[in-house]
């Protein structure tokens, strides 16, 4: 059986697809898929082992200049692409319009996807032709677990799934990195940001860790506040720019994580790393870190990030 998944972005909700896949294969010998992800993200599928193709999108790019004859070709060639292997079906996991309209309909399999009472957009479940009830009460990850559970017909099973790629990661890890932490400081939603004074505070009560701190960064502006972060502190590091996969090993060899709630936080989740994830706006039951080892925090007075005290984050730390 070979199955087609539509799952273009976020980073987290990348990573939330991967253990349904780990489901997949343990139920049904042999089954393969090719998934269509945002040009971005185009290496995290590839890291797991049941995957044959990636189909990269560039929708975030093409809407800009959505008419240009650039992006007009460029659409072209994508349709080429995705229509060149017949599917046995599709799992449009992204539950949105432009994953149904714009990339689902262009394939000629049946079509599986939520119904119109579970899916993020109630008219994106109109392009399917199995439409799947699936509870929104519960993480990400079950819901997609269920969704290709129901799709493929097979037991959904109740247990904490596989990310199945820290395997493919992490081996072999570098023997001369140390023992380090990595803070990821970085998001691009400004009620996501932990304020630099509490990072700061935080740095400052592990000075007599031992531990060296690593700041990972994408932007120029989060280089210019890790830079700030790490003034003053002979133990903490600025790291140069890195890839994504580059990234995980840096992640995999860590002792233990802090994390604003971001993609790359799931990514720490995938890789089983001890990381404490700082929640503010946002449910961490719903979309928090999934997996072994994961501990969300919480203001213990107010709902802003603000009120997550340094001294709140290094009592989970020891």
């Amino acid at each position: 059986m070979h199955v087609l998944i539509i799952k273009t972005s976020s980073m987290g909700d990348i990573l939330h697809t991967l253990p349904a896949l780990t489901d997949a294969i343990q139920s049904i010998p042999g089954i393969r898929f090719d998934w269509v992800v945002e040009e971005s993200f185009s290496p995290i599928p590839t890291w797991h082992p049941a995957v044959d193709r990636v189909i990269p999108v560039a929708i975030r790019r093409w809407r800009k200049n959505w008419f240009s004859q650039i992006t007009r070709q460029q659409r072209g060639n994508f349709k080429a692409t995705i229509q060149q292997r017949t599917y046995d079906l599709v799992i449009d996991a992204q539950g949105l319009i432009k994953s149904a309209a714009l990339i689902t309909r262009l394939v000629k399999a049946s079509k599986h996807g939520q119904c119109y009472k579970s899916i993020r957009e109630p008219l994106a479940s109109f392009f399917y032709n199995y439409r799947h009830k699936i509870s929104k009460q519960q993480h990400a990850v079950e819901r997609i677990r269920q969704l290709f559970a129901k799709s493929l017909k097979y037991k959904y099973q109740n247990s904490t799934g596989d990310y199945a790629i820290a395997e493919y990661l992490l081996s072999p890890l570098p023997s001369d990195a140390g023992q380090y932490m990595v803070f990821l400081h970085a998001t691009a939603r400004p009620n996501k940001k932990w304020p630099e004074k509490n990072w700061r505070e935080l740095i400052h009560l592990l000075k007599n860790r031992g531990l060296k701190i690593k700041l990972p960064w994408g932007m120029e502006s989060e280089r210019l506040s890790a830079l700030r972060l790490a003034a003053g502190f002979t133990y903490v590091e600025v790291l140069p720019p890195l890839t994504l996969r580059q990234v995980a090993m840096l992640l995999g060899g860590a002792t233990i994580v802090v994390s604003v709630d971001t993609g790359l936080s799931h990514l720490a989740a995938a890789l089983n790393k001890p990381n404490i994830t700082l929640f503010g706006p946002t449910d961490p039951g719903l979309v928090g870190g999934y997996g072994k080892n994961q501990c969300p925090c919480l203001p213990l007075v107010g709902n802003t990030m603000k009120d997550i005290s340094a001294e709140q984050v290094y009592s989970l730390l020891q």
